[in-house]
């Protein structure tokens, strides 16, 4: 179908003309990504055997998780990132050599000193990299995404890695149904440059609410709870606790559908203009309200919570990755990555393919 414009012809200066070829050169690109998950899988009829009071049936119903992947003992979130940023650097035809700045979201960083980012740059054999971890829990990709946006627009950086990785099998109390059933682990990566050509970001957007910190809240091993002792083992503070599952669900929806809605209307966009939600993955109900909310069908959510469960920070760039390789993404699509943690956390990107 030809579409005809009726408007009068229109003749821009050549500074006009140079201006808006310096938007689309100023903008921020995705060279590549990539991802990785252990090969251990841990089914719902394995949480069973393990002794946990629950069945295959439950957990679907409840959380749409049918398995999770689980790192080998020896293997840590650095070796996770490493393995997902090589992918992303093999897509994007680069080395380790060619990135200035490595930012690495984790809430199961290796150690807490040095930064988890740090270990990554040895991993990787990047010393020219500067090296720094992002603590935003589940939104910590995207918030890895803000950041990078911001030092690319500077130009103080010419390209950016972007990971997010977690252990968090490694944080959770394998009693607690209500909680081990959800998790498990892996990372995702992306690199970020300024640019005119390929996927774009067009915006990122991110909050927090440190005054509701504590419905999703992982309180020991700060300094609040250090040195480790008997007793904190024994009272569970060291494993993650979520303090009112309702409420932190009925919030996430609403910062879900939030997040949502500010990077459509910053755009200038609408709902039904975008191809894919590629969302943190958490709860397969929740993203069917957030559906049913916004009027969309469930179909446009891109999902692997079904075979990794909750990856925290990593989920939704695993996710990303993978719709990339299946080729459900195609040129031209409008993707929307909407995320919420804890913290609290949320915040979401809008990527034009």
């Amino acid at each position: 179908m030809v579409r005809q414009n009726n408007s009068p012809t229109c003749y821009l200066t050549d500074s006009e003309s140079l201006f808006l070829e310096s938007l689309k050169v100023d903008s921020i690109r995705i060279l590549g990504t990539g991802s990785h998950v252990p090969p251990k899988r841990l089914t719902n009829l394995d949480l069973g055997k393990i002794g946990l009071d629950t069945t295959d049936e439950w957990i679907r119903k409840r959380t749409g998780v049918g398995e999770r992947r689980i790192a080998d003992s020896d293997v840590t979130a650095a070796d996770l990132g490493c393995a997902a940023s090589q992918k992303a650097l093999e897509a994007a035809g680069l080395t380790a050599k060619d990135i200035d700045l490595i930012i690495m979201a984790t809430i199961t960083p290796d150690t807490c000193c040095p930064s988890a980012a740090n270990w990554l740059q040895a991993k990787l054999d990047a010393p020219q990299a500067v090296t720094f971890d992002v603590t935003a829990a589940c939104s910590g990709f995207i918030f890895g995404l803000n950041i990078a946006e911001q030092y690319l627009k500077n130009k103080t950086y010419q390209r950016v890695l972007v990971v997010a990785s977690e252990i968090m099998t490694r944080t959770l109390n394998w009693k607690d149904r209500s909680t081990c059933i959800l998790w498990g682990d892996g990372s995702g990566a992306a690199i970020l440059s300024l640019g005119a050509d390929g996927p774009q970001i067009l915006s990122t957007h991110i909050h927090t609410d440190g005054a509701s910190g504590q419905n999703l809240l992982l309180p020991g091993g700060g300094s609040k709870t250090t040195p480790i002792s008997h007793e904190s083992v024994d009272q569970g503070l060291h494993t993650l606790n979520m303090i009112e599952a309702s409420l932190s669900f009925r919030v996430a929806v609403r910062h879900f559908i939030g997040a949502i809605n500010e990077a459509l209307e910053f755009n200038n966009l609408n709902v039904d203009d975008v191809n894919w939600f590629i969302p943190h993955q958490a709860n397969n109900r929740m993203f069917q309200n957030i559906a049913k909310s916004l009027k969309i069908p469930f179909e446009r959510f891109y999902l692997t919570l079904q075979k990794y469960g909750n990856i925290s920070s990593a989920s939704c760039a695993i996710s990303l990755d993978e719709a990339i390789r299946d080729g459900s993404i195609q040129a031209d699509d409008l993707i929307c990555l909407p995320v919420f943690g804890g913290g609290l956390t949320w915040g979401s990107a809008l990527i034009r393919w």
